[in-house]
């Protein structure tokens, strides 16, 4: 279920982004209305969040698995999976919300967005003000939708790693192929939106523009690509139904 939450929003991320990109690549001029600029920026800003609290919640998992195998079953029932989903997808959209409501409101003295997608920074950077109650809400925002998760998530991490240091060669490498589809999707998403956020506190305009795009697409492009072919090749289940629904039988 957590894996499908992860394709899900890889595939919401994309709809937010590539329907508009396609558009400007096939127009010589590169325009968007005020509110499908604003709805680009919900959209991709919800599928970054719902992609750190899915990985966070998918680190509780792995944590509860190694940690607590005895209890698995217990602890991760179909209750707690719903609550946790529930959660996953919620609070992300209310706080995105909020802060995008506060955005809106926003009047602006420019319209040259030096991104090629919509991003709530560019919008503030073109405002005609920046008051400190935004600076705040942004910071709050910030706060809860990013370092809480990823301090969880490195959290449960160190408590598999502490679980598994006195234990054998054999049970730390089972361990390992149990959580590096997870690390590799936590890593991937990690260093690509370190390089959008301070890509977008950059001036744009003293950075080559073919290196500006290239680094600005890596967070929308990236993750989504990579996620369903870790995931699809590493766990064998996945791999299996590949293959069979591809070749039309069962590897070995």
């Amino acid at each position: 279920m957590f894996i499908a939450f992860l394709s899900f929003n890889s595939l919401y991320g994309s709809t937010g982004f590539f329907p508009r990109f396609l558009m400007d690549l096939l127009s010589d001029t590169h325009l968007i209305s005020r509110s499908a600029c604003f709805t680009q920026i919900y959209v991709i800003y919800t599928y970054a969040s719902y992609e750190v609290t899915i990985l966070g919640i998918m680190a509780y998992d792995r944590y509860v698995a190694v940690c607590h195998p005895l209890h698995y079953h217990r602890k991760m029932s179909r209750k707690t999976v719903y609550t946790l989903a529930f959660f996953a997808w919620v609070f992300p959209a209310c706080n995105l919300t909020v802060s995008t409501i506060v955005i809106v409101r926003l009047p602006l003295c420019g319209n040259n967005i030096h991104k090629v997608y919509c991003a709530s920074w560019n919008i503030v950077k073109i405002s005609c003000f920046t008051t400190s109650v935004n600076n705040v809400i942004a910071m709050l925002g910030a706060i809860s939708m990013a370092f809480l998760p990823f301090s969880f998530i490195l959290y449960t991490y160190l408590r598999i790693v502490i679980a598994c240091w006195m234990n054998s060669s054999e049970i730390k490498g089972k361990v390992l192929h149990s959580c590096f589809p997870h690390i590799i999707s936590f890593v991937t998403y990690s260093i690509t939106s370190f390089i959008d956020t301070a890509l977008g506190r950059q001036n744009l305009k003293e950075i080559n523009p073919f290196v500006a795009v290239i680094l600005s697409l890596e967070f929308v492009v990236i993750p989504p690509v990579l996620n369903p072919l870790v995931y699809g090749l590493k766990l064998p289940e996945i791999r299996r139904h590949i293959f069979r629904m591809l070749c039309g039988k069962t590897p070995n």
